[in-house]
């Protein structure tokens, strides 16, 4: 695996990470508030908040597996696997919810996927 390959998976670990701490710590925070286009009122309401910390767990662990691929296994078909996963994911947000999601959540999957092939 390239070294371009294991910043563009890190980065996209850390992105996860981010995600995890507005879902699961900051919840209903401005922050978070923003990034998801929803009122902090809405966020407060209890089966949101159990919603986005049930998220925020599971994008945690995508950052987990990320960075278990690149440094403890080395595996480029393990980061492949996770980049199409995630712009998967991605992808079924756009169509859903927000276009920009592909984007947002996918874009350095896609650079990273890119990079991981050439």
């Amino acid at each position: 695996m390239n070294i371009i390959t294991k910043i563009l998976a890190t980065l996209v670990a850390l992105e996860f990470i981010y995600i995890f701490y507005l879902e699961t710590i900051a919840t209903s925070s401005e922050r978070t508030s923003k990034v998801f286009g929803m009122s902090t009122e809405e966020l407060k309401r209890d089966s949101v908040n159990v919603l986005f910390k049930n998220q925020g767990v599971y994008n945690g662990l995508i950052s987990v597996l990320i960075l278990l691929a690149v440094f403890a296994f080395g595996s480029k078909a393990a980061v492949i696997c996770l980049m199409c996963y995630i712009i998967a994911v991605a992808l079924y947000g756009s169509f859903t919810s927000n276009p920009k999601i592909i984007l947002m959540q996918g874009g350095l999957a896609i650079l990273t996927l890119i990079s991981s092939i050439f």
